[in-house]
């Protein structure tokens, strides 16, 4: 037997509250694995976003800085 047919079977056997208390629960289980995914994919939308933006910068000569570069002017 299948988990869903358990489900299924214990459901039936509750009084009607009950079962729309169960109902309410499936449902907020689905809201979040929804919200879940979006927020998923909005992760890797966003990676994708800043590895194309970074793309090619590795390659990119770094300045190099010497002691007199960090030390602060007041004027």
């Amino acid at each position: 037997m299948t988990v869903a047919e358990q489900v299924v079977q214990a459901l039936q056997q509750l009084p009607e509250p009950l079962q729309f208390k169960v109902l309410d629960f499936v449902e907020y289980l689905l809201a979040k694995a929804q919200g879940q995914a979006a927020q998923d994919d909005e992760h890797t939308w966003s990676n994708l976003s800043l590895s194309l933006a970074m793309r090619g910068m590795e390659i990119e000569p770094t300045p190099e800085y010497t002691a007199e570069d960090m030390k602060e002017v007041f004027a």
